[in-house]
């Protein structure tokens, strides 16, 4: 019998339809919904031949793990082929932007994280399988399709992953808020890696220690850090700026 899981929420279902239509088994829309947004679900649905089955709030509310649904939740195979960095780096036509995140455990800021590193063209987001967030249901709503569309690699070890970019050409920055340099001044227009830490916490000592420099986003206010996800997209966006993008 196939491993299975649940994804909720209009954008997540609909991506995972686009993307993946295979992978998804069939799909749950609660019954009263007659509105344009589920009769156009049910319109993809039915062109990628998966069954949709009408279902009562208690039936939704359970499969979503009482998470908000919107109404949709999708049965779907949760087998995944395991990605490593090198399927990653082997196969790209432009210098890679990479994303890595190390002690990220909310899995709203990885779907968030997951959903910038999609609109700024990063190619993979990586993070460690211990003290982090999973891939899981919440994250993947979150990240509105995103997870779908952009690798997320979990790996055993951090730092020995970042020697391994670093081996294979790519430039490793870390995104630190006492280091001398801004992110402006630094050139990301060759293969480029990201590593954020949690808000307040910060990178892991040896995290820090493996970076090839270190760069800070200019703050004027009277904030002292960023949520993650909007830190991330202040650093990918200022590669995708360099790159003439």
């Amino acid at each position: 019998m196939a491993e299975t899981r649940f994804i909720y929420g209009f954008h997540a279902v609909a991506a995972k339809l686009r993307n993946d239509p295979e992978g998804v088994l069939e799909i749950h829309v609660a019954a009263q919904r007659q509105d344009a947004r589920a009769r156009d679900l049910l319109v993809r649905a039915e062109a990628a031949g998966v069954r949709v089955i009408p279902s009562d709030a208690a039936r939704l509310d359970g499969m979503a793990g009482g998470q908000r649904h919107q109404g949709v939740v999708a049965k779907v195979d949760a087998r995944r082929r395991e990605l490593k960095l090198d399927d990653v780096l082997e196969n790209l036509s432009e210098p890679a932007l990479l994303l890595v995140l190390d002690g990220v455990q909310d899995p709203h800021n990885l779907g968030a994280c997951l959903r910038v590193a999609d609109a700024a063209g990063a190619h993979a987001v990586i993070a460690p399988k211990d003290r982090a967030a999973g891939l899981n249901a919440t994250a993947i709503k979150v990240a509105s399709g995103a997870a779908d569309t952009v690798p997320y690699i979990t790996v055993t070890n951090l730092a020995r992953s970042l020697r391994e970019m670093q081996e294979a050409g790519v430039w490793v920055i870390g995104a630190a808020g006492e280091a001398e340099k801004t992110i402006h001044a630094i050139d990301q227009r060759g293969p480029t890696a990201w590593v954020l830490g949690a808000e307040g916490d910060g990178m892991r000592r040896l995290t820090r220690e493996t970076c090839d420099e270190l760069a800070k986003i200019p703050m004027v206010g009277t904030v002292e850090s960023l949520n993650v996800s909007v830190a991330s997209g202040i650093c990918l966006f200022e590669a995708r700026r360099q790159r003439g993008a």
